[in-house]
């Protein structure tokens, strides 16, 4: 990319950039140490200048209107404009000396960012021990160390996580429209930037989902998933196969008493193919285990083939399952 320059860096944190963008940017930040500093540099520059000292003058004159309603004489008004004229002063100083000493002294969260490109996968532990694991084309930022009351997350993608348990700190993760809030559970989160519909699986434990324009809340129970639609703002349960809905991160699908129809079901989401059954196959066999997810379907209807007797045929996108 062109040299990165502190305009680049501003619309970044404002969010005005493009994906290849904020991409390219990413990709910079993580390159070496050096880009990293002068990052978080200009960071520090970016959130200093939104704030702005007090207007101590206009202060001081809506008090002043204020007293002369109040007062018909003169040098008490004086008096007062006086006071308070000293009082915003104070203020003013105290204000902007609390918040010099709350930046400069204060602990800061040092803020990591892990990306993932097209067709590639990654996995992290955090601070605190937690799980995550990156699907494709997904950035995550998340803090070196947790301070605080709570340990916040950003993603642009869709991730899997298993949460560490600790109920004085929840675990939160912020999403472009959609936030979800955990103590300690396994849950599939999917909320990329660009995406109609942001959505939330629940594995293990419990999850409290949220919507970032106050859309509403919404407490999920394991086998459940949460969909926001970003453009109607209305959030819906259903109940899913939440294992299905995190196996890109394994590779794993398991599987529970399933017959031909469920398999066939899952795998048609898997690897976008269509499935047509014979009259005759057999829908009292079924399988329990953990299937292996392969690169190929031929793949996996070998190892079908052997374990719940079947045949099949394939023809462009079709797959024809008959009985042995």
């Amino acid at each position: 990319m062109d040299q990165v320059t502190y305009n680049k860096i501003k619309d970044f944190l404002d969010g005005n950039c493009s994906d290849e963008e904020r991409r390219d940017i990413i990709e910079w930040i993580t390159r070496s140490k050096e880009n990293e500093k002068v990052f978080f540099h200009w960071e520090e520059l970016y959130f200093l200048g939104k704030f702005k000292e007090p207007d101590v003058k206009k202060a001081e004159e809506k008090l002043w209107k204020r007293i002369e309603r109040e007062s018909n004489k003169r040098k008490q008004v004086l008096k007062i404009r006086s006071v308070f004229r000293y009082a915003a002063m104070i203020v003013t100083l105290l204000a902007v000396s609390s918040f010099a000493f709350w930046y400069f002294m204060a602990p800061h969260e040092e803020w990591k960012f892990v990306q993932t490109a097209s067709g590639e996968t990654k996995n992290i532990i955090l601070e605190d021990g937690t799980k995550v694991w990156l699907n494709e084309n997904t950035i995550l930022k998340y803090p070196k160390q947790f301070f605080g009351k709570k340990r916040m997350l950003e993603l642009d993608g869709e991730a899997y996580f298993e949460v560490s348990k600790n109920k004085q700190m929840p675990f939160i993760v912020e999403g472009r429209t959609m936030q979800i809030e955990v103590l300690g559970t396994k849950f599939n989160f999917k909320n990329r930037t660009g995406c109609r519909v942001a959505e939330a699986s629940l594995l293990e434990g419990e999850i409290r989902a949220r919507g970032n324009k106050g859309e509403g809340m919404i407490l999920l129970s394991p086998g459940q998933r949460v969909e926001l639609n970003a453009a109607t703002r209305q959030m819906k349960v259903f109940a899913t196969d939440a294992g299905i809905d995190a196996v890109w991160h394994d590779n794993l699908i398991p599987l529970d008493n399933a017959n031909i129809f469920r398999i066939t079901s899952i795998l048609e989401e898997l690897y976008d193919v269509q499935f047509i059954l014979s009259p005759d196959i057999d829908k009292t066999v079924t399988y329990s285990g953990v299937l292996g997810r392969k690169k190929s379907i031929t793949e996996v209807l070998d190892i079908l083939k052997e374990t719940i007797h079947i045949d099949y045929k394939i023809h462009n996108n079709t797959i024809f399952i008959s009985t042995r």
